[in-house]
Parts: C-alpha cells; sequence; structure tokens
C-alpha cells in the first residue's frame, strides 16, 4: 500500500509550542476522486499564525482537533489527477498542511505556478501568504502613500522585510525596522535597503529610539508583535497615521488574561490614527496581480528575501517552535520531497 506522512496535533499547547506537541504519522496515500487531483508536496511552510489554533480554543481561525494535520502552505507537484484543468506535472501552490501529498479541488486557496526564475519555494515565501501579507497590509489597509515614514515590527521576518521593501519602492520617506539581532539589522539596512534597523534587544530606551527616527512621528506601523508594541508607538504616530496589525507574535502564545492591554488610546482621538487588522485571504481576487508584480521584483533583484531550510517532514515541529523563541531569520521552509 502506497504511503504518505504528517504531522498531528498530539496535545494541546500551552504557552510556547515544543516539538512533544506533535507526531509524525503515516497514512495510506488518498487517491483523488473524480473532479479532484493529488498535489505531491516539495515544500511545506511553518507559519506564526497556526499557533493561534493550537490551544483547544477558537481564534480568528476555528481550534484544530486533537490528532488533525496541523494546517500550513505547500508547493509542488500533480502526480495523480482527475481534474481536466490540474494534469499530472502542474506546479501548484496551496493550503496543503504538514504532509507529504494532499489532495486539492482546485477551489481555496491554490493556484498554478507561473514560469518565473525564482526559487519554487518561493510560492510559499515572499510570493506566497507573507509576501502577500505584506503587499495588502501596507498598500490596502494602512493606505500607504508616498511620502510616508513607516515604522515596520518584526522587520525581518518574511512579512515585515517585504513590507519594509515595497514601501521602499512605492515612495516612502523613510523606512525602520525593528529586529531581533544586529545580523537581521544589517540584512534590512543592507540587502533590503531599509534606512534604518532597530535592535530591541540592545536598545537602551526602545521608544526614545524610534522617536528619534521619527521626529515628525510615524505615518505607518506595520505590526507584527502585537499589544505592547501598538501601545509603545502610540503616542508617536503623526497626525492621520494608521497602523496594520499584521500579527501578533509576542501575544500567541499568551492567555486572554495575560496579554498586554492598549492604554495609550488618547492619539486616536488627538491624532486621528486608525487601527485596523487583516486577514489576508479577504483580497483573494486581487492576488493574481499581486504576484505577477511581486514575482517580477523578485527575479530582477529588487526585492530580497531570506529563507532558512529545512529537510524532512519531522523536522517541522522544530522549526515552526523556534518561531516563538527569535530562532528564525527569515522565512521558514520544509523540503518534504522532490520536485522531479
Amino acid at each position: 500500500m502506497a504511503e504518505m506522512q504528517q504531522i498531528v496535533l498530539k496535545r494541546y499547547c500551552e504557552g510556547p509550542p515544543v516539538p512533544e506537541d506533535f507526531a509524525l504519522e503515516t497514512a495510506a496515500l488518498p487517491e483523488p476522486k473524480e473532479g479532484q487531483f493529488r498535489v505531491a508536496h516539495v515544500w511545506c511552510s511553518v507559519d506564526p499564525g497556526t499557533r493561534s489554533r493550537l490551544s483547544g480554543g477558537d481564534s480568528y481561525a476555528m481550534a484544530l482537533p486533537l490528532g488533525k494535520p496541523i494546517d500550513g502552505f505547500s508547493v509542488g507537484v500533480v502526480d495523480a489527477s482527475q481534474n481536466e484543468a490540474f494534469p499530472v506535472g502542474t506546479k501548484v501552490f496551496c493550503a496543503g498542511g504538514w504532509k507529504t501529498h494532499s489532495i486539492q479541488s482546485g477551489r481555496g486557496f491554490i493556484g498554478k505556478v507561473p514560469e518565473a526564475p525564482v526559487p519554487l519555494s518561493a510560492w510559499i515565501g515572499v510570493l506566497g501568504v507573507p509576501g502577500l501579507t505584506a503587499w495588502f497590509g501596507m498598500k490596502t489597509v494602512a493606505k500607504f502613500k508616498e511620502g510616508d515614514a513607516v515604522l515596520v515590527t518584526s522587520a525581518a521576518g518574511p512579512v515585515g522585510a517585504t513590507a519594509g521593501q515595497l514601501a521602499k519602492a512605492w515612495g516612502a520617506s523613510k523606512v525602520v525596522g525593528i529586529a531581533g539581532a544586529d545580523s537581521k539589522c544589517e540584512f534590512l539596512t543592507g540587502e533590503a535597503g531599509f534606512d534604518a534597523a532597530i535592535n530591541y534587544k540592545t536598545a537602551s530606551d526602545l521608544t526614545a529610539d524610534i522617536a528619534e527616527h521619527f521626529p515628525k512621528g510615524v505615518d505607518v506601523l506595520f505590526d507584527n508583535v502585537g499589544n505592547e508594541m501598538v501601545n509603545r508607538v502610540l503616542p508617536l504616530m503623526a497626525l492621520n497615521g494608521r497602523i496594520c496589525i499584521s500579527g501578533q507574535v509576542a501575544d500567541y502564545n499568551l492567555t486572554p488574561e495575560e496579554t498586554p492591554g492598549i492604554i495609550n488610546t488618547k492619539p486616536f482621538i488627538t491624532h486621528r490614527v486608525n487601527i485596523q487588522g487583516l486577514v489576508v485571504f479577504d483580497f483573494a481576487r486581487e492576488f493574481p496581480e499581486a504576484l505577477q508584480t511581486m514575482a517580477s521584483l523578485l527575479a530582477s533583484g529588487k526585492l530580497k528575501s531570506n529563507e532558512e531550510r529545512f529537510d524532512g517532514i519531522a523536522a517541522m515541529p522544530k522549526a515552526f517552535c523556534g518561531l516563538f523563541r527569535g530562532e528564525n531569520f527569515g522565512r521558514r521552509v520544509v523540503k518534504v520531497g522532490e520536485e522531479a
């Protein structure tokens, strides 16, 4: 019997996830039914937002039941098909989960990988949900306009780094990133073209350091960290400033009682600050145009992306858990199959 492998939720996570919360299982390789096709995954991603489903309580997505495969994004090749639109050999990106194979119908988050001189793994990185989150978070939610002064938190991650680079490409007057290591800050100001970067772990007064870079205030805060960071920056916002809540990596492991509150609310009135979150799939109809533009930028070298690659599906829990210890430097992807 042909088999596949998958990572399932073994126990609910309490606090930061650990590899023991997950289990590697072998299952029968499913066959596609009429209208379906099977994707042999080559690369799978680990995403901080997945953590919100792993504690047994509903978040902006339903809690994942014990024993179920972990959600995630994959890119691979169709190896069996009963769908004429997706014949065998078609390269696709999809919501395939932490598995070596998945059954797809052509509906939901799935697309054919265009011919472009970029790595296949990029289609679940800068050309996947992280890049799309950066694009629509900056362009549509934050309503970026030329000349804006932009602050990006968790800026060396795949979402933050892309958001800052897009802002620069669109004419920002200044882009400053916050990261947690000197090497990450060097990447931001070097390869990624940020105007400045702040290492929050070594800053003696992070608020003062941010204020120094923004004497006229922050026009756009693109936040991937959480409530404590938003609360810190709110008094530093410019008139009519906009805050995009892209992620909350510092808050995902906290209970509601442990999550910091936002108390610096006066700027909502005095500075007419607007704050809005996003779920990127709200903009699904506009994905193709955004992906085409970012693929061209990536292929030309005008958009930089940093990847950390792991080998074998068994490495997925370790790769995921490291996200919450600040070990990652860019997009983490795991090779679970062969492109051929």
